[in-house]
């Protein structure tokens, strides 16, 4: 299967957006709203938006809440190294199957964008309830290069998950 096999597949997919932080709120919630509007310019829909507290508990409550009626969530946030970051933690331990390769193609861009401090970002992706999850960390650059790695597949990934059930 090409590249061509890839690109092939077009869906609309509702997608929720959670952003992970003690500090923020929907009004200053910069990178949650960059990921809300490549979710439209790549002509999905937003399903729901929330932005919860760095506790494992209020990030599953807002997950679970979103993958009732989304397709896709991305989390935005936590994905760091100091005590409070616990996104990645939590991500992982509900996936029924992770996709490497997404944090470590994140991880490469970033690396391109701003060096050596790359190593820190634990970006995860993966299936969970046959839904798709990302999780990226919550800075404006973040989210863009995020958006950029999970929009160049999302399509194809969907189409993958899904091609059985027809």
């Amino acid at each position: 299967m090409g590249v061509k096999e890839h690109k092939k597949h077009n869906y609309t997919l509702k997608i929720g957006v959670i952003t992970v932080s003690s500090t923020r709120t929907k009004d200053t919630d910069e990178s949650g709203k960059i990921i809300m509007e490549a979710i439209e310019k790549n002509g999905h829909k937003i399903c729901g938006y929330d932005v919860v507290k760095d506790l494992k508990l209020d990030i599953l409550r807002g997950l679970f809440h979103l993958l009732q009626n989304c397709d896709v969530v991305i989390l935005n946030g936590g994905t760091g190294i100091s005590s409070r970051d616990v996104t990645a933690e939590t991500i992982k331990a509900i996936l029924d199957k992770e996709l490497v390769g997404f944090g470590e193609i994140f991880r490469l861009k970033s690396y391109e964008e701003i060096g050596t401090a790359a190593m820190m970002s634990r970006a995860i992706g993966g299936v969970c309830c046959e839904k798709l999850i990302f999780s990226i960390p919550g800075s404006k650059g973040a989210a863009k290069t995020g958006c950029d790695v999970i929009f160049s597949e999302i399509n194809h990934m969907w189409y993958e998950l899904n091609k059985e059930k027809k």
